[in-house]
């Protein structure tokens, strides 16, 4: 379905953007407005359309698309690995005030949004807008591994043991408190489970039975039966799940990534597998990635790896160019950006 804005076709999203409460519409100090870039221009930035549903988006907001010039105080960046190249250009062009960057996660960026960090510049993320295929990305994952479906997908014989678990009523630990984590917990309402969620602030997420600080996450490890990874990748998170938490879950446990690769161990996580000291893990994302061929995680015992596909470009474009015009809405209006990102957090 499509709707015309200005003379411009707007396709809506299939999925709608999901925040946290710390996320949902941050003040950010009012920056000067004004003509806005999108970089890099190219059409194989890894998005339908490449640059033209987005350019559709801010001036569908009443924004003004320009070269990037001495003018120019807002920037569009696309590119996921050219974290180097973005700062060089925020270097070169100090009258910049507000940058959107493309995915929820900023970790790629993290050395640039230290480095280039300054009084009345604002980074904006799509923190949210992809929570919701991913959630559902998540779900798929634990259900096909608690019903065994990476064992039965591989076997080419009859294979008559009985295998594979319910997801009714079984305690669910849920590692962050953003929007992946919320559309989780509304997914899995049907099955009467009990979940705990671990974040970092206090706060008690809505729908959990439990929200824990991460200096308890130990404790929430001990009673799952899933453990969901949807946290922020850090300096401190860094290998949040390793041997030593790997071996507080039960035998029958199950890990579910869908967050970044570096969260977890992965020469721990072959250990816990191959030892039957879980039963099985499901990964969309690797450390490292792409996962190179002959890697010991492909052969683990239960296991279940997706190339980083919890969220596709067919699904995203569409809810990035959302967050691009209600970003330049507030951008011209001087209003509450949505998603703005903390440097110094590196979230």
């Amino acid at each position: 379905m499509k709707i015309r804005q200005k003379d411009c076709v707007c396709e809506i999203p299939q999925h709608a953007a999901v925040l946290g409460d710390e996320h949902a519409a941050e003040l950010a100090p009012r920056v000067e407005s004004g003509p806005i870039a999108i970089l890099p221009e190219r059409r194989d930035n890894g998005t339908p359309g490449g640059t033209t549903v987005f350019l559709d988006a801010v001036e569908s907001a009443g924004g003004v698309v320009s070269e990037l010039n001495a003018e120019t105080r807002g920037l569009i960046w696309l590119s996921y690995k050219k974290s180097a190249e973005l700062g060089e250009v925020l270097d070169a062009n100090p009258q910049l005030t507000w940058v959107q960057l493309p995915w929820a996660g900023v970790d790629a960026y993290a050395d640039v949004l230290t480095r280039c960090a300054r009084p009345g510049l604002v980074f904006t993320s799509a923190k949210g807008s992809y929570a919701q295929p991913v959630a559902e990305h998540a779900l798929a994952m634990t259900l096909a591994l608690l019903r065994a479906l990476p064992r039965r997908a591989r076997a080419t014989s009859w294979d008559a043991v009985p295998r594979g678990i319910s997801l009714y009523r079984k305690n669910i630990t849920i590692i962050g408190a953003g929007g992946i984590a919320r559309e989780l917990i509304r997914l899995l309402e049907p099955f009467d489970v009990t979940i705990t969620v671990v974040r970092r602030s206090a706060g008690q997420v809505p729908g959990a039975f439990s929200t824990v600080t991460t200096d308890r996450l130990d404790k929430a490890l001990i009673s799952a039966d899933v453990v969901v990874i949807a946290a922020a990748l850090t300096g401190e998170t860094r290998h949040l799940i390793g041997a030593k938490e790997l071996a507080l879950m039960k035998k029958s446990a199950v890990v579910v990534n869908i967050a970044r690769g570096p969260l977890v161990d992965p020469d721990a996580l072959v250990v816990a597998l191959n030892a039957e000291k879980i039963s099985g893990a499901a990964l969309d994302v690797t450390e490292p990635e792409p996962l190179p061929d002959g890697h010991p995680l492909w052969t683990a015992e239960n296991i279940l790896i997706t190339p980083h596909m919890a969220d596709t470009p067919e699904m995203t474009a569409p809810l990035l160019a959302e967050r691009i015009r209600s970003n330049v809405t507030a951008f011209l209006a001087g209003e509450r950006f949505t998603g703005v990102v903390d440097p110094s957090a590196g979230y």
